[in-house]
């Protein structure tokens, strides 16, 4: 594998267009630090390992909510059904207080699950690396569960594509 650091050449705005052609599912990850919750929409949230079970996702490394999920050490994914729309652009958003309005409850790790999420998988910090301009988070689960089966929601999960939202439909 190469030791270069990346590629100048390719143009931000371009490689955004081109990975935009991949949808991603929408999660909302959560830390409590001092009794106050932060959160952020994420779209890379992933699979890693079966045996340990082991998930991860990618942030920007300068995040305020990701310098929370490093501290406390712990972080609970929110899984966002396809009526998230509006909650996922509330935790993408920058905003000082997120969580207005919004139902949650403390997981078993004590970070904060969102009520309307459709699963959510709780997790303590195993790893994590800076990779560019983002750090990667790997998270040892340590709880989860489903919700609202895809199937029983009512559009399924929640799915980022070109630019905009959507659902998935089998």
């Amino acid at each position: 594998m190469s030791e270069q650091s990346g590629n100048a050449a390719i143009d931000p705005s371009h490689f955004r267009h081109v990975m935009g052609h991949l949808p991603t599912g929408v999660s909302v990850v959560t830390a409590l630090e001092g009794g106050v919750p932060a959160g952020f929409a994420v779209g890379s949230f992933t699979s890693v390992s079966l045996d340990p079970a082991i998930v991860s996702f990618s942030a920007s490394s300068t995040s305020g909510t990701l310098a929370h999920v490093l501290a406390t050490g712990l972080f609970c994914v929110n899984v966002l059904g396809a009526d998230g729309e509006e909650l996922c652009r509330r935790f993408a958003a920058r905003s000082d207080d997120r969580f207005a309005g919004v139902g949650w409850q403390p997981s078993a790790n004590g970070a904060p699950r969102l009520t309307d999420a459709i699963a959510h998988v709780d997790c303590t910090v195993h790893d994590s690396i800076e990779v560019g301009d983002h750090r990667v988070v790997f998270g040892a689960v340590t709880d989860l569960a489903v919700h609202h089966e895809a199937g029983h929601h009512e559009a399924g999960p929640l799915v980022f594509y070109r630019g905009g939202y959507g659902r998935f439909a089998p």
